[in-house]
């Protein structure tokens, strides 16, 4: 039995679970999602408690066990509370700025990047002074939200010897030293 699938998941107060035609729908107060299940998983509503079972002990089957009750999992946790996610862009000239849906990001190119950001994801920005600036993500939709980051920060990925980029906030960089610790 999966150490993960076997868990029961927890439904909190204002959230409401329904199964339809083989597919799971999620409703909060942050908004709503689906999941579609495979064949071979079983999702059993007790109330306040959702357990999620497989038919076979087959290989396929033991893999997505507890792949769709983390799935689940993540989407009452999104609508209940939601996700947010935080990336500081570090280097001289780096800029954001958004309006509305577009994020206008200045990454030392000669040219800007305009991103759209799709409508269930909230995004700000903020730039204090001393501060690197800082884009702010929030979504219900844990899967989304962590493609958009990802794809933010391809733009720039962070370099090792400066560190200069797009980096999650409080991510740890792996630097390296540079030619200057080589002439010893």
């Amino acid at each position: 039995m999966s150490r993960i699938g076997k868990l029961p998941i927890n439904i909190p107060a204002k959230v409401e679970v329904k199964m339809a035609d083989n597919s799971i729908h999620v409703k909060g107060p942050k908004g709503q999602l689906s999941q579609q299940l495979v064949a071979g998983i079983t999702v059993n509503i007790d109330g306040t408690v959702i357990t999620v079972e497989r038919a076979t002990d087959g290989k396929q089957h033991r893999a997505l066990h507890g792949l769709y009750r983390s799935l689940i999992n993540n989407m009452i946790v999104g609508v209940s509370q939601g996700f947010t996610s935080q990336q500081e862009l570090v280097g001289v000239g780096y800029k954001a700025s958004n309006q509305g849906q577009l994020l206008d990001l200045v990454l030392g190119y000669s040219h800007h990047f305009i991103f759209e950001i799709p409508e269930e994801v909230k995004v700000t920005t903020k730039q204090e002074k001393g501060q690197n600036p800082t884009i702010i993500l929030e979504s219900a939709d844990k899967q989304l939200l962590g493609s958009v980051a990802a794809k933010i920060r391809s733009l720039r990925t962070p370099e090792p010897y400066k560190g200069k980029g797009v980096k999650f906030t409080g991510e740890t960089l792996r630097r390296k030293a540079g030619k200057s610790a080589a002439k010893k």
